[in-house]
């Protein structure tokens, strides 16, 4: 079966700005797709971070990693990349 994965992510500039959304989620201050719309810098920000279904080798490899490893629906992050620093939730995985 050909490994699948659904995950959301908020892109932002700072490992620090990446951390004090993390904190505002894990305390429950804010909901992830909220932080997404208001800071993320990636255009799925609009749709609550929200990156729809793909496979391994379509994102690059640092956030590939996470999205294939990590447990589902528990935030990730900070993840580091060429675009900035995401804090990445997996939503849901197929192909184990």
């Amino acid at each position: 079966m050909l490994k699948k994965a659904k995950a959301r992510h908020i892109l932002v500039p700072s490992e620090q700005a990446c951390n004090d959304l993390k904190k505002k989620i894990e305390t429950g201050e804010a909901k992830f797709a909220d932080l997404a719309k208001k800071h993320s810098q990636c255009p799925s920000g609009q749709e609550g971070g929200d990156l729809g279904e793909f496979r391994p080798g379509q994102m690059v490899p640092e956030f590939d990693k996470v999205v294939f490893s990590a447990p589902i629906n528990t935030v990730q992050g900070p993840v580091k990349t060429q675009f900035g620093y995401h804090l990445i939730e997996v939503t849901a995985r197929t192909g184990d």
